[in-house]
């Protein structure tokens, strides 16, 4: 079992970059390790992904000593143990809306005795050709090596995100800014006073708990302003990198010329 770097700078109080994307190419995955991210977060909730896919990828992370994690969109936890047998190393979990539904999510990312996801012949696991020594090691290192990280995206659960802060095993929340923005009725901008306060509650929620805070960020002017007000996970996408490249690349007349999408 490598060991989740994204994890460890996370305990040593150190933001962590990442990119979630939905492409299953192990090139970009490969490509985000080398320009110096510290995740690569497959997005099996808005992207055609499939856990085969998950295995070059991880695969890729591995030879350039990137994380690999994934977003599942669908509570299913069979599909989750497919993604953790292929080598992801943190699920992000979007739509969970009880305590119950968290527990769950956790018992099925852990091995006994902190959880039930069983034990297979994957890739993760070194398709269990080790002795039983090395066997029951992979166990216990993988239990303490998972990152858990539920989303927090709908305003009807603010005031149950202590409950759901409180479930043993979670690691942190990563905070959805444009669902939660729909969800208070403001499909044009999550930057609205009204979400942006609702954030901030959130955050310091979170926090109390001791749990770690995600959010999504454009820019490095932007991540900053989220590590300052309490993040210390930071999304990025592959079309917004690629949005900030062609900005600084491009002459601004090119970035509008007709037919081309607009920037905003």
């Amino acid at each position: 079992m490598r060991e989740n770097k994204t994890k460890s700078k996370l305990q040593q109080g150190l933001p962590v970059y990442g990119v979630l994307s939905s492409s299953p190419d192990p090139y970009l995955a490969e490509l985000v390790g080398l320009v110096g991210f510290d995740f690569y977060m497959l997005d099996a909730e808005h992207g055609p992904l499939t856990p085969a896919d998950a295995v070059n990828v991880t695969r890729a992370c591995d030879a350039v000593d990137i994380t690999p994690l994934a977003r599942v969109g669908q509570f299913d936890m069979k599909l989750v143990l497919q993604y953790l047998d292929a080598g992801i190393m943190g699920i992000m979990m979007p739509g969970l809306r009880t305590a119950v539904h968290l527990q769950q999510f956790v018992h099925g990312c852990k091995y006994p005795p902190e959880g039930n996801r069983g034990l297979g012949p994957g890739r993760a696991a070194n398709y269990m050709l080790g002795s039983p020594a090395e066997q029951a090691a992979y166990v216990a290192a993988a239990n303490e090596q998972i990152l858990i990280l539920p989303q927090f995206e709908e305003i009807a659960l603010l005031e149950m995100l202590p409950e759901l802060t409180a479930v043993p095993g979670i690691d942190g929340f990563v905070i959805g800014p444009r669902d939660l923005a729909l969800s208070m009725g403001y499909p044009d901008s999550a930057n609205h006073p009204d979400v942006q306060q609702r954030i901030d509650d959130a955050i310091r929620i979170i926090q109390a708990a001791g749990l770690w805070v995600g959010i999504t960020a454009g820019s490095q002017a932007a991540a900053q302003q989220q590590i300052g007000r309490g993040a210390q996970i930071i999304l990025t996408t592959v079309p917004g990198l690629i949005q900030a490249g062609a900005a600084q690349m491009l002459p601004s007349t090119r970035q509008n010329e007709p037919g081309k999408p607009s920037p905003t």
